[in-house]
């Protein structure tokens, strides 16, 4: 169980006051070195970390809020982030932009960044490697704002914004199964993440539905997200060697969705006369790719704008926020020539 210490507790355990452990804990020229030490040590020790809202009480309001996502070069954040600035900005905020690569440690690195920064709130999407979400937890339970948006944490109690994943898997499979596609692979990146397992879910669904099977050898994971070329490299060879190779792919991410013309064409494959492709993007120029590419698009800028609005509302609410909003939204499923069967 977390438990998040407080000066209080620290002065309870090292049997004194909570001044004393206060100005220890500043490096006051009042307490003595041994004092300072042994309170350092302690603190240390029980991972205690200041209060946030005293901190923002203490530096008053910093107009500032923090974003976490994995990547700003990626079509969908970088979307995103310009519908959080645009309602940001108009509202009197400034926006700090972190990115966390899929790194689970460089995510919680960058949160406390953020923190000592003053950031009134939070705007996060999760890594690839996050599983810990206790410092969440801890935050919000302390009455810090955070907006969870895209890659959400579901088990935390809090504002959400959300495309349906679900729905969106499934229409794109579905799409595939009416061209006449009966073997069709699945690559992701990982299950850590609750977005790739309701992706997941929806293109399971599809295939029951019409009674197709899927072999466990038809689903890659991709744990960098198209990152390294070489992991999604070896996952398309490894299907497209298979003695029953797949007729189509479906990819559930914008890097990995992009990144899958290049590497098949190298490999030697035509799209989709050798295999066909759908996939998860936002990218502005799926349109121009040889052949132009059907994909599964998020309202990216609408869910920055959203979840922005949600934040400013709780930061700016004048009594504690307890009820909190799941915003789910529809994706556009967009059919270009990467998914049509040649006869």
């Amino acid at each position: 169980m977390f438990k998040a210490y407080t000066i209080k507790d620290i002065a309870k355990a090292l049997g004194l006051s909570t001044s004393t452990v206060s100005r220890a804990l500043n490096g006051s020229y009042e307490i003595g070195a041994e004092t300072k030490k042994l309170v350092v040590e302690y603190a240390e020790k029980v991972n205690y970390r200041p209060n946030p809202i005293a901190l923002s009480l203490k530096e008053q309001k910093s107009r500032s809020i923090g974003v976490v996502v994995c990547e700003v070069a990626n079509n969908y954040f970088s979307q995103a982030i310009n519908g959080i600035e645009s309602i940001a900005y108009n509202s009197g905020y400034h926006v700090i932009i972190t990115q966390t690569h899929e790194s689970a440690a460089r995510e919680a690195a960058n949160i406390q960044h953020l923190l000592s920064r003053h950031v009134d709130g939070l705007l996060i999407s999760l890594s690839a490697e996050t599983t810990d979400t206790s410092e969440y937890k801890y935050l919000l339970d302390k009455g810090f704002p955070i907006v969870f948006f895209d890659r959400i944490a579901p088990n935390i109690h809090t504002h959400q914004v959300k495309i349906n994943n679900y729905k969106g898997a499934f229409d794109a499979t579905e799409l595939l199964i009416n061209q006449g596609f009966k073997r069709i692979a699945y690559i992701t990146n990982t299950d850590n993440l609750f977005i790739s397992r309701e992706r997941f879910e929806g293109f399971k669904a599809a295939l029951e539905k019409h009674q197709l099977a899927l072999p466990p050898e038809y689903i890659k994971y991709c744990y960098h997200g198209g990152m390294l070329i070489d992991e999604l490299e070896t996952a398309i060879g490894e299907l497209m060697s298979m003695p029953e190779r797949p007729q189509a792919i479906f990819t559930i991410s914008d890097r990995l969705t992009t990144r899958c013309i290049p590497v098949l064409k190298k490999l030697g494959y035509r799209i989709p006369n050798d295999v066909a492709l759908a996939g998860f993007t936002n990218s502005d120029v799926a349109e121009s790719f040889d052949p132009p590419l059907t994909v599964v698009r998020q309202p990216a800028f609408m869910m920055g704008q959203l979840a922005t609005e949600l934040l400013i509302n709780t930061i700016e609410s004048k009594r504690p926020v307890y009820e909190y909003t799941v915003k789910e939204v529809e994706a556009e499923l967009i059919v270009r020539e990467s998914s049509q069967k040649r006869f």
